[in-house]
């Protein structure tokens, strides 16, 4: 087993689909696609990439860490009590445990996610 992963921004087998949970949808009626590449440590460790169409929903990470790297479109991530941020292809950020906020695909978003839980 190599412990060096390339992660496939474009992957050629078929995606999970989802949607927001009920009770996280505020507006519209975005489509989730995740290609899951690889997992590490019992399963604590998510790599791979992650799509969504536009909506807005409530984003609640508890107790988990997650880092994103844009690959295309536009987001816009509004802190509980903060200030709105617009992220955008090449731009790169992390949610930390504990962030609640509101997570508005403005433009059909794609990113390379860690997940750490």
């Amino acid at each position: 087993m190599s412990l060096l992963k390339a992660i496939d921004t474009h992957p050629s087998f078929a995606p999970r689909e989802s949607g927001p949970l009920p009770e996280r949808l505020i507006s519209g009626n975005p489509a989730f696609r995740t290609w899951a590449q690889d997992a590490a440590r019992g399963e604590t460790i998510h790599t791979g990439v992650w799509e969504a169409t536009p909506g807005e929903t409530r984003s609640v990470k508890d107790e988990t860490f997650e880092f994103c790297h844009i690959l295309s479109g536009i987001v816009e991530l509004t802190p509980e009590g903060g200030e709105p941020v617009i992220y955008k292809a090449g731009d790169s950020f992390v949610m930390k445990p504990g962030f609640v906020g509101v997570w508005k695909t403005i433009e059909t978003v794609r990113k390379i996610y860690v997940i750490v839980t």
